[in-house]
């Protein structure tokens, strides 16, 4: 669970202070404030960091700009081989070139460089580099600041080998790892290929094992999943599995970061006839798959943590729950999706729920505020009632969320037992651009006004009719004529 502080640095964060969303980046890539590692979570905030400054600045992109800069330097401790599958990974990919090709501060060019040549040269990142090779084909250039990068994979995967090369006869603190590397593409590699190969076309295990001790991770964890019987094939001559050398070959692939071992791990350690048998370590083997993006860790700990809902103390009651079972929902688990619609509430079509007419009036009276001259009160009722209508709020809700606080990752919590302690609290899931642009632009606005202007719930109630009815009787007359426009 994370920390207080991180929780307050969350917050800052999503309320658009870039420097939170920075240390929130620094936090997935670390694990500080007990943050589990995600890349992926990294580069989706530095993203958001980056688009804030952009946008604020008058001149646009600006390689000078040092809060630019900064980014830039974080973005190349991301490893890009873990955020493929990321909704900001075309910005990490831009990003990388643009620092590679630059020389705005050498350690930094020295990662970025490193980032490429492992991502488009490695032969663990094979699988990745086929589908960016699918992914380089589709996707049209785009700027970022003055620089466009528009190159095939065949271009990348050369200008890479060059990094790599220069990165070995230098001596930055990637000067190692890219010797490591230039070794393995050596003749070994061709073994290790060549032995995969006859695994993969004549099932000949001598060639597994080979392949497996001479480094391959693969291959470890297929001898792994054979030797647990956890691949569906049992191996002959075997009565059964063999789980003291499974969970041997499972923690040696595990230790390579990957997933799929943790995850077996975690189901060995769970088995009564395995002479480790510990429900503990195999909880940590699940949590560490589910980290590194096991759907089906993901799943599971999603699972475990709605089951022990009551047990665990969260300010809201299936929050955490909710957060991993959204992040294998991502990944198309169907159960993870059924799960998930239990615990939270789903409002897409603010058309149907409560407070549309009355969102729509608040929404041209924010747009026209200095024309109607809001005071500070009506303008943040206003915000409420367009939130009140994406996420389809009761009054009460309405009135007494904390809108600062409402927003997470991938829900609104909504409780306001702090007033009304008989009302539970809810989580209605996040679901539109447009619901999270009226999330940004209201945490914007309280975010810098006194909240104590608000006043108590019978203070609350009193503006809110006097509002509702300004609201009623000023534009219901506009929505009429474009009515009657349109009609004609």
């Amino acid at each position: 669970m994370a920390s207080r502080e991180f929780l307050k640095i969350l917050r800052s964060a999503r309320l658009g202070d870039v420097l939170a969303q920075q240390r929130i980046a620094e936090a997935y890539l670390t694990g500080a404030f007990k943050t589990p590692i995600q890349p992926a979570n990294a580069l989706i905030w530095l993203e958001k960091s980056f688009l804030l400054i952009q946008n604020q600045s008058s001149e646009g992109f600006d390689s000078n700009n040092p809060q630019i800069n900064g980014i830039l330097q974080q973005l190349a401790n991301i490893p890009l081989s873990q955020t493929f599958n990321s909704p900001a990974f075309y910005f990490g990919w831009v990003s990388i070139w643009l620092l590679a090709d630059t020389n705005i501060e050498p350690n930094s060019t020295a990662a970025a460089k490193w980032q490429l040549a492992d991502l488009l040269i490695n032969p663990s990142n094979q699988e990745i580099q086929f589908q960016l090779m699918d992914w380089l084909k589709k996707k049209a250039p785009a700027p970022l600041g003055q620089k466009l990068v528009d190159l095939d994979f065949n271009d990348a995967k050369k200008i890479a080998q060059q990094y790599l090369q220069d990165l070995a006869d230098g001596s930055t603190q990637f000067a190692n790892q890219a010797k490591e590397l230039l070794i393995q593409l050596q003749p070994k590699n061709k073994v290790l290929s060549s032995l995969w190969k006859v695994w993969l076309e004549n099932q000949n295990e001598d060639a597994l094992l080979q392949a497996a001790e001479l480094g391959l991770t693969t291959a470890k964890l297929t001898i792994g999943l054979r030797l647990a019987q956890l691949d569906g094939v049992v191996a002959e001559n075997k009565s059964s599995a063999s789980l003291k050398k499974a969970a041997h070959w499972l923690e040696l692939a595990a230790k390579d970061g990957d997933r799929d071992a943790w995850y077996a791990l975690g189901e060995i350690y769970r088995r009564p006839q395995f002479s480790g048998y510990s429900a503990a370590e195999s909880d940590r083997c699940f949590d560490r798959a589910a980290d590194l993006g096991h759907a089906q860790a993901q799943l599971r700990k999603g699972g475990h943590l709605w089951r022990k809902r009551k047990k665990i103390q969260e300010k809201v009651r299936g929050l955490q729950a909710s957060y991993w079972l959204w992040q294998a929902h991502q990944q198309g688990v169907v159960e993870a999706t059924e799960l998930l619609s239990k615990i939270l509430k789903s409002y897409p079509n603010p058309q149907k729920n409560d407070w549309h007419e009355l969102a729509l009036f608040a929404n041209q009276a924010i747009s026209h505020h200095a024309e109607h001259k809001l005071s500070e009160d009506w303008l943040l009722l206003c915000h409420r009632l367009i939130i009140a209508n994406q996420f389809n709020l009761s009054k009460a809700e309405l009135l007494l969320s904390e809108v600062g606080q409402l927003q997470h990752e991938h829900c609104v919590a909504v409780d306001i037992r702090w007033e009304l302690p008989k009302i539970l609290p809810r989580l209605i899931r996040i679901e539109t651009i447009q619901q999270r642009r009226t999330l940004l632009a209201a945490g914007k606005v309280f975010a810098g006004a006194d909240i104590a202007i608000e006043g108590n719930l019978r203070q609350r109630r009193y503006r809110f009719d006097q509002v509702t009815d300004w609201l009623s009787t000023t534009f219901s007359k506009n929505l009429k004529s474009q009515n009657a426009t349109e009609l004609a």
